[in-house]
């Protein structure tokens, strides 16, 4: 049932497909984007914003935005841009975020560290999202397939209005849920997360490169390493769709691991979303990707526990090389690194 007005900041893949859905149903959303050829197209009447996909197809037009023409406030704003833009977008919404309203991170990485010191840590609220979306370009976003979408409390307290956030994104996904432990989630997503950036570094689709036998070795280090770091803050990583935190924590065995990735392969096969949002930053928008803001990270926590991570900082070498047009990608960038976990 529509409620307060809400504020997405961000139009793209996450932000596009969760607005949409609740125009679609109903809600009073306005949309803030920085690509002013997309924000025309969600605000012109016969355009609007499309969905496409096998999930859903649809179409809706609303208020849309550059951050520069943006006038007003809102009780709850849902931020969704990229990791590495959260600082400056988070310090732009500021103005229009009420003393009594609340950012949702619906973001990868753990953002909510980032949103907390700026507009209070009372005001920030976690979500986790894992399904598949594209944007395709000005006005249309590809919904691939569903996947988990999970909120929370940065406290884990189940609090009023979290139950009031949860009922509202029922209507964008009927299977979100609700958690005390939305680190849990986060930090499992940076592992799995860790995989896909990995996976952005050659040309094989999410599922195939999961499914090759010779790039095991990687997944397994990657999925460790991450998992070290997540025990050491003293997190309990959470699963989902296919991922299973268990076969990667200390005393994990190898075959638990080959079993969460085989469910990943099988998750990942239902996609019309391919290949990662990463991929897509380095191989079609030829952009920078958000490595710094969320594999670089868990780096640092690292070394503040004393555990080295030298397949994730290889990992992160990796793709500024790829960013910076020295290295190619290629497939044997995934056999490079899995031969570092064989040495």
């Amino acid at each position: 049932m529509p409620g307060d007005p809400i504020l997405v900041w961000g139009a793209g893949a996450i932000g596009g497909t969760v607005g949409a859905f609740l125009v679609r149903a109903g809600h009073d959303v306005t949309f803030v984007d920085i690509v002013e050829e997309h924000v025309r197209a969600i605000a012109a009447p016969g355009r609007g914003l499309a969905i496409r996909g096998p999930v859903a197809e649809f179409s809706v037009t609303a208020p849309a935005f550059l951050p520069s023409e943006l006038t007003g406030v809102w009780r709850k704003v849902f931020l969704c841009v990229k990791a590495h833009h959260t600082q400056a977008a988070t310090t732009a919404l500021l103005p229009h975020l009420a003393s009594d309203g609340y950012v949702l991170s619906l973001q990868n990485g753990l953002c909510e560290t980032v949103i907390a010191p700026i507009v209070g840590r009372e005001r920030t609220m976690g979500a986790f999202v894992n399904f598949g979306a594209d944007w395709m370009g000005p006005g249309e976003v590809l919904y691939g397939n569903r996947g988990a979408v999970v909120l929370g409390e940065l406290d884990g307290r189940i609090t009023g209005r979290l139950v009031s956030l949860h009922r509202l994104m029922l209507d964008v996904d009927d299977r979100a849920v609700m958690t005390d432990n939305i680190w849990g989630y986060l930090w499992g997503k940076l592992a799995y997360g860790a995989m896909l950036f990995a996976q952005a570094t050659g040309q094989d689709s999410i599922a195939g490169a999961l499914a090759n036998p010779s790039l095991f070795p990687l997944w397994l280090g990657l999925g460790r390493e991450v998992m070290a770091v997540a025990a050491a803050e003293g997190v309990r990583a959470e699963g989902f769709n296919g991922f299973d935190p268990d076969a990667f924590r200390p005393g994990g065995t190898e075959a638990a691991a080959k079993a969460s990735i085989a469910a990943m392969v099988a998750f990942n096969r239902t996609s019309a979303k391919t290949h990662s949002g990463v991929w897509r930053d380095l191989a079609v928008r030829k952009r920078r990707t958000e490595v710094d803001a969320q594999l670089v990270p868990v780096s640092v926590i690292a070394r503040r526990h004393g555990l080295a991570t030298p397949l994730i900082d290889h990992l992160v070498a990796m793709i500024h090389e790829i960013e910076d047009g020295r290295r190619p990608m290629t497939d044997a960038n995934l056999l490079e690194l899995a031969g570092l976990v064989a040495a």
